[in-house]
């Protein structure tokens, strides 16, 4: 079955999400030592077919590429060596991490099982792939809302600090 895989790629970790066959709905996969990702990925495909890579590329808020974009060109680089006939697409990374917090307050996470670094990376993997099937398959439901579509009044909140 063809599958889609979305890479949230950092220094030292690195989280993964899977489409469906139908490529509608994306999973987070697994979080792997960004140091091992290759090896994971080629036994992945050894099970699956991949027919894309949708690798989130990190960017400021003025749209140029952030520091940790150069991490990032390196991993596309040993990616395109390791898999040369599977496409790559770049997918805006912003905001992905305070979306995954959000998805994990919102489905009842506790507190310390928030602060897994790793859970962070597999979630924010799935709302970058999930971004990309929105667009590109007719997909099902949104990750997040695009800039036309408001957040209804119901599902936006305000953050507030408490003072400890």
């Amino acid at each position: 079955m063809d599958r889609i895989i979305g890479i949230d790629f950092g220094r030292k970790r690195t989280g993964l999400a899977v489409s469906d066959p139908l490529g509608i709905f994306a999973s987070a996969l697994d979080t792997v030592h960004s140091a091992k990702i290759i090896e994971y990925i080629k036994n992945y495909a050894q099970g699956e077919t991949i027919k894309r890579f949708v690798v989130g590329y990190p960017r400021n808020l003025d749209n140029s590429p952030s520091e940790a974009a150069r991490d990032v060109d390196r991993f596309l680089g040993e990616l395109s060596k390791a898999f040369p006939d599977i496409p790559v697409t770049l997918e805006d990374e912003r905001f992905t991490s305070v979306l995954a917090h959000r998805a994990m307050i919102d489905g009842g996470m506790k507190a310390s099982d928030r602060r897994d670094k790793s859970v962070v990376d597999k979630i924010s993997a799935a709302i970058i792939l999930q971004g990309y099937l929105d667009r590109n398959s007719g997909g099902g439901g949104t990750a997040f809302a695009a800039p036309d579509c408001p957040v209804p009044e119901s599902r936006s909140r305000k953050v507030t600090r408490r003072k400890r």
